[in-house]
């Protein structure tokens, strides 16, 4: 056995110990196989960092190169598999994940003892700690971030196109990695240790019901990534020896373990207790939200199950490594250290677990649960401008009642949770808020209309008592569930669609128009004082705010034509503008208003608007007039018509900065761009429910009308026309869900058409089948139809949503742009 000296200098690296000693005769036989040449044999050294396969560096022929190999001496089954590794990295390099470049693998064990493979030395920064003391402050979160966004480039990749089908069993990925980990730590523990005993009792009863199926890394952390020396880039991921096809998740909890480990915790560093903020490195709110962002994921619930899961894991990985140590055959001198911290993560893990508010899970381990659990509802792939859904190969199954695929269909198919809170908001609706209609539509016809209505406050104050409060705020937007209930847009259509039943349902909920858009506005752009100026009152229901976009002189429903400018003198803004349509601008409790106009007319067209936050009681802000829709006023809130006259606000009050209104515009109207859609349903459900009473108790030529053929039709063709529509919504909220908003587009821009026109055709039956008292305020169903009809231009004009859709279909048979 010989190992030669290295005269070059190679961060990282040491003289190569007696027991990871190579045959440097046979090494050099092999490189030369590969049409490498050298008048002296390979330089090698052995790389310092890693617990687990040995790492090499070898230098030969003009060609430096990294060597990893399976350890010497008995070890666990199918651990330490570097022809898994070696394929895995081959096949997503071809993807564009950055890794090194893979030169060859060796299965032969006479060359230096057990199998190996090659790739290309890259010289670059390594970091293992995420505290980053290594480098400036202003480049620590543009490091991090970089590393996520790797992780997202690896679980974008398509298993299938790279050759990596057969590559892992595809789902109850947690379930099997589970089984494996804890049989491996069962024949690798030294000692007992209790929070393992437990989490092997806990993680079998949470499994996740729902899991992706990517590639997956297996241990992603940043000090398995390589940085460009000068910049802030990954240049290569490595270490891929635990990766296979699984749930994507696991990877990202990995990434982000050191959040749940003290500041005293060496491996890695910790960051629990650590002044992240005065670090300069994102919170672990942020680093969730950017992954969720960056692969349209919605805020994942069971992320505590995740996290004890990965501890277990790494536990279990640890006392591997401290039995190796005890044996001789661990690569690093640190291991027994090492190993004897599983214990600690074993207990981290277990509080994670033991103060979870999750509930079990139901088993997953039948045929046919499993088949529902591993695919689907279907699979995108965007090409250019073309969006393509194709169902997977498989037959459609279904799981939970009320299921299709993963795309709850019925109220059966949430979970317990969002279930129980249906229930709840569908009872307060018809218990409490319906019988108070009539009272709100005297109110809105006397002289005091202008002024709240008590009893509405008082229900508010009831919702918000009950926990049926802010439900409106989509995970996407609040992945951690701060602000909000942290629900689906899925999960909160069917609760949108029992608030549609009333008028007053919305605001009661704190989940009304353009309240709703504004707070989330404020969710995803706001500064922290912005935040607990303003954003904090409206999610109390203290205030409530209005949204200054449309013009009269110009069609603002295209941003790019705004008008109004917003002009920087010094340390303030002056706002000029004349706005109409700002919904909510004459109810006295509306304090803020987010007024959209330009910053810079010589910009590129997308980057001339800006947004600004300004009080209703500035100085040159004129609410000229209440707007009515078809004879509505919709007092107290009302549709004012606004001047805003050199109006004064602090340069503070921008959003996110100069030249990003557009970026905004597109933003809040993210998950908000469907609320109507959903309530639109619930319109028409009440509009069909007053029919279906209406006509079972009125008679006309000596028989109910519900006896009268052009009656049943009409029902008939409303229930359809409901069920459809309905369908279509689910359908878009699941995609914006699952793919994000730009994804869903064409849904989005269907159901834009659709429903308000299913809704104005069956309140329209349900008038006629009412007569004249159709037409009159003691029912609900004329200011319902008037406000599906203007639902038809306020979410946008049938004319474009119908132009989207088509441009779609085209482009899908690439046509020449339309």
């Amino acid at each position: 056995m010989i190992s030669a000296d290295l005269t070059e200098l190679i961060p990282g690296t040491k003289s190569v110990p007696k027991h990871l000693e190579l045959n440097i005769n046979n090494l050099e036989n092999y490189l030369k196989t590969l049409g490498l040449q050298d008048d002296s044999q390979p330089i090698v050294k052995v790389f310092e960092h890693g617990e687990s396969n040995p790492t090499y560096y070898v230098s030969y022929g003009g060609k430096r190169m990294v060597l990893r190999k399976k350890p010497p001496g008995k070890l666990l089954p199918s651990a330490h598999a570097v022809d898994r590794e070696f394929k895995v990295m081959s096949a997503v390099g071809k993807a564009g994940v950055p890794v090194p470049n893979m030169v060859a693998y060796c299965d032969d064990d006479s060359v230096i003892g057990t199998p190996f493979y090659l790739m290309d030395y890259m010289r670059g920064r390594l970091f293992k700690d995420l505290k980053l003391g290594e480098v400036p402050r202003s480049s620590r979160r543009e490091i991090v971030m970089a590393m996520v966004k790797v992780l997202s480039q690896i679980h974008a990749v398509d298993i299938d196109k790279v050759g990596l089908s057969n590559f892992g069993k595809k789902g109850q990925f947690c379930e099997r990695n589970f089984k494996r980990w804890a049989s491996q730590y069962n024949m690798s523990k030294t000692h007992e240790i209790p929070a393992m005993t437990k989490l092997m009792e806990w993680l079998p009863k949470h499994m996740p019901q729902n899991e992706r199926v990517t590639v997956v890394h297996g241990d992603f952390r940043l000090d398995n990534m390589i940085y460009h020396p000068e910049h802030n880039d990954v240049l290569a991921a490595i270490d891929w020896e635990l990766s296979t096809i699984g749930d994507p998740i696991t990877d990202l909890a990995t990434c982000v373990a050191a959040y749940y480990l003290p500041v005293e915790f060496t491996h890695p560093p910790g960051l629990k207790g650590a002044d992240l903020q005065s670090l300069g490195i994102p919170t672990l709110d942020e680093i969730l939200a950017e992954y969720c962002k960056l692969n349209n994921l919605p805020y994942i619930e069971n992320w505590d199950f995740y996290m004890a899961f990965v501890l277990f894991r790494q536990a279990a990985i640890l006392q591997g490594v401290y039995k190796r140590s005890l044996s001789g055959q661990s690569s690093s001198s640190q291991g027994k250290v090492v190993g004897l911290l599983a214990e600690t993560k074993a207990n981290i893990g277990w509080e994670i677990a033991s103060k979870s508010k999750l509930t079990p899970t139901t088993n997953n381990t039948s045929a046919s649960s499993q088949i529902q659990q591993t695919r689907n509802f279907s699979t995108l792939r965007s090409v250019g401008r073309q969006t393509i859904m194709s169902t997977l190969a498989r037959p459609l199954s279904s799981g939970a009642p009320g299921q299709v695929g993963q795309m709850a269909v019925t109220v059966e198919g949430l979970s317990p949770r969002v279930q129980d809170l249906h229930r709840r908001v569908k009872q307060f609706v018809r218990d409490l808020v319906m019988p108070l209609e009539q009272v709100h539509r005297h109110h809105m016809q006397s002289s005091d209309r202008w002024k709240i209505l008590p009893e509405t406050e008082a229900l508010k104050a009831k919702a918000k008592e009950q926990g049926l409060w802010n439900l409106f705020l989509p995970k996407e937007s609040d992945p951690a569930g701060k602000y909000g209930a942290g629900l689906t847009n899925l999960e909160y259509a069917f609760l949108c669609e029992e608030m549609g039943n009333s008028m007053l349902a919305p605001e009661v909920f704190n989940c009304s128009a353009p309240d709703t858009g504004n707070m989330e506005t404020l969710v995803r752009y706001a500064t922290e004082e912005q935040k607990e100026k303003w954003l904090k009152p409206l999610l109390d229901g203290k205030i409530r705010s209005c949204f200054a976009m449309t013009e009269p002189a110009v069609a603002s429903s295209d941003a790019t034509n705004i008008e109004s400018s917003i002009r920087r003198e010094g340390d303030h803004y002056i706002v000029n503008g004349h706005k109409w349509w700002t919904s909510g601008a004459l109810d006295p409790r509306c304090k803020i208003c987010i007024f959209m106009g330009k910053t810079d007319t010589s910009a590129q067209k997308h980057r001339q608007q800006s947004m600004i936050l300004i009080p209703m009681d500035t100085p040159g802000v004129k609410v000229v007039r209440p707007l009515t829709v078809f004879g509505y006023d919709d007092s107290p809130e009302g549709h004012g018509e606004v001047i805003f006259e050199n109006v004064k606000v602090p340069v503070s009050n921008i959003l996110l900065g100069e030249g990003r209104g557009f970026e905004i515009a597109q933003g809040r109207l993210g998950p908000g761009r469907i609320h109507h859609c959903m309530r639109l349903i619930g319109c028409a459900e009440r509009a069909l429910e007053l029919m279906l009473e209406r006509t079972t108790k009125r008679v006309a030529f000596g028989k109910p009308l519900a006896a009268q053929g052009s009656i049943q039709q009409d029902v008939a063709k409303s229930r359809l026309e409901i069920e459809q529509c309905r369908l279509l919504v689910l359908k878009a909220a699941y995609m914006m869900d699952l793919y994000g908003n730009k994804v869903a587009a064409p849904e989005i821009a269907m159901i834009k058409i659709v429903a308000p026109n299913m809704a104005l055709r069956v309140i329209d039956r349900a008038i006629q089948a009412h007569g004249g008292a159709g037409v009159n305020d003691d029912l609900p169903l004329a200011h319902l139809f008037a406000k599906a009809r203007t639902l038809r231009l306020a979410d946008g004009p049938d004319e474009v949503h119908m132009r989207t859709v088509a441009r779609f279909q085209y482009a899908k048979i690439t046509r020449p742009k339309l």
